[in-house]
């Protein structure tokens, strides 16, 4: 190997994430530890704890989302129940991202080409992508055990979880390593990985509720079956690095074997013209980024249907008197908590289409198409229309799963839940105005669009646990929707939030209007 200068990367690497790194992280950390703090007050002794961890393996559809309670009388079990697998998740693609990021996209924008005219060896930057990862995943394993113990659960079991997380990281980003030697582009790089992440999900899914041996096929299966708060099974925790060190070989033998720039997967040629309806702003917009759209949106399906399917069965889950008198209070609170997680998640199709916007500036193609026959405005008008409308059309789809499936499980009535979907868009819309204007500020600023959705989900996390003042909190546009089906309808927070999108639009559009380009 090939890796002189890979210390050099590794300081710019860093510093290029010194803002995604720390939130995303500080992000996930919280989740954990609100997740520990708030579970034992639900219950009020040991049997009641038992008998949720029970009825959560007595249901199909929550064990292949979350994986089976493998110790029903564990409370560190039953705290992490969403944590140990599906939030598992969101670091993978975290990991996934950063890798990416310095090598795949590095490689796309000719940076990687500079870099290896001077006195950077051919494999520094994937040496230093990998290191990167293994100190994150460190920092991800340190705080998530931190927090845990500090959420009131055993100091042994914490660590063991904050490994099992760090785990899932590592071997996330050897996945990104090999999908950045076969991919020929950005875009493919995280198809390939997503892909390969999802058919791990599957795995997983398939053995928690069928032959336990598909399980062990996959390493999110390894998480329940560490054992973190039960008998904990150390050495299954050494299965995480051997399996990302051997990604990592794969990833360095396949960079040997491809020049810079391809992938091992060669890329298919498009047509030789384009059609004549592209040479429109919003028909450009959309053709790029409808298999993004597609693909987010049976995401959303899915997981609006899985949820649906879960919700009829929460009241089994809650056995205490205290939990009980909740659920019968709200009714619809269950689905009103996925759905202000969800339209958390699904604004980052907003922050997706902006940055590619960003990207596109950056990378020269944006001042190509304005120097034709294009306006500042109507390029412009056509990421801000397609990042607002897209979230909306994929809480639409999420709303949609969730009757699906909650109509399959038989639950009560408990309201229109499309509305109760849509009723997050004008809150989304603010966000994804956010991002707008952060690209309209300059691309020096566009990493913002990324940290949007992040900093106002931890606002209400750090909210609940700290307990802020309401002024404090009340920044956050997801904190004035009423949470339907629980509550009613709105018209007032609908319209304040969709009118602060419309001001922050406006501003974005005439700072945008007045700068230079790149």
């Amino acid at each position: 190997m090939r890796t002189d200068g890979w210390s050099l990367l590794l300081r710019v690497g860093l510093r290029r994430d010194r803002i995604l790194a720390p939130v995303a992280i500080g992000v996930l950390v919280l989740m954990s530890i609100a997740s520990a703090a708030a579970t034992p007050s639900l219950y009020s002794s040991a049997a009641e704890r038992i008998r949720a961890a029970e009825a959560i393996n007595a249901s199909p559809a929550i064990v292949a989302l979350y994986g089976p309670i493998v110790d029903v009388s564990s409370e560190g079990e039953l705290a992490m129940t969403k944590m140990t697998v599906l939030y598992a998740l969101f670091a993978a693609a975290l990991f996934i991202a950063i890798v990416r990021r310095h090598t795949r996209v590095e490689e796309e924008t000719g940076r990687t080409e500079l870099v290896g005219g001077t006195a950077i060896g051919r494999d520094a930057p994937l040496m230093a992508a990998a290191v990167e990862a293994v100190l994150l995943a460190v920092v991800l394993g340190l705080l998530t055990a931190l927090g845990n113990v500090v959420g009131g659960l055993d100091v042994g079991g914490s660590v063991a979880f904050g490994a099992m997380w760090a785990g899932s990281a590592l071997v996330a980003a050897g996945i990104g390593l090999v999908a950045a030697q076969l991919s020929a582009s950005a875009r493919t790089c995280a198809g390939f990985a997503a892909g390969a992440i999802g058919v791990l999900f599957v795995l997983r899914a398939v053995g928690d509720t069928g032959p336990a041996w598909v399980s062990r096929l996959s390493p999110l299966g390894w998480n329940t079956q560490v054992r973190a708060y039960g008998d904990t099974r150390w050495w299954l925790l050494l299965a995480y690095p051997a399996l990302a060190a051997a990604l990592a070989g794969v990833a360095v033998a396949l960079r040997s074997r491809r020049d810079l720039g391809a992938g091992l997967v060669a890329a298919r040629p498009g047509p030789a013209s384009g059609a004549p309806r592209l040479a429109d702003a919003f028909s450009l917009a959309l053709k790029v980024h409808a298999t993004t759209l597609m693909l987010w949106s049976g995401a959303a399906a899915v997981l609006g249907a899985v949820f649906g399917m879960i919700a009829p069965g929460i009241g089994d889950l809650l056995d205490s008197a205290t939990a009980q008198s909740i659920i019968d209070e709200l009714g619809g609170a269950l689905v009103s908590a996925i759905l202000s997680i969800t339209a958390v998640v699904l604004t980052y199709f907003a922050a997706t289409v902006v940055g590619h916007s960003a990207r596109d500036e950056s990378d020269g193609r944006a001042e190509l198409v304005l120097a034709g026959g294009t306006s500042r405005t109507r390029w412009f008008a056509a990421t801000a229309v397609l990042a607002l409308a897209g979230t909306a059309w994929l809480l639409l789809v999420t709303g949609a799963g969730l009757w699906i499936g909650y109509v399959a499980a038989d639950g009560p009535g408990i309201g229109n839940l499309l509305v109760a979907a849509l009723a997050w868009a004008p809150a989304a819309w603010v966000v994804g105005a956010l991002a707008a204007l952060s690209l309209a500020l300059g691309t020096r600023w566009a990493a913002l669009v990324w940290v949007w959705p992040a900093a106002f989900l931890t606002l209400s996390l750090l909210g609940d646990l700290l307990h802020l003042p309401g002024w404090l909190t009340g920044l956050s546009p997801y904190a004035h929707v009423p949470l339907l089906p629980a509550a009613a309808w709105d018209w007032g927070s609908a319209g304040g939030l969709s009118a602060v999108a419309a001001v922050l639009l406006g501003v974005a559009w005439w700072r945008f209007r007045e700068r230079d380009i790149g």
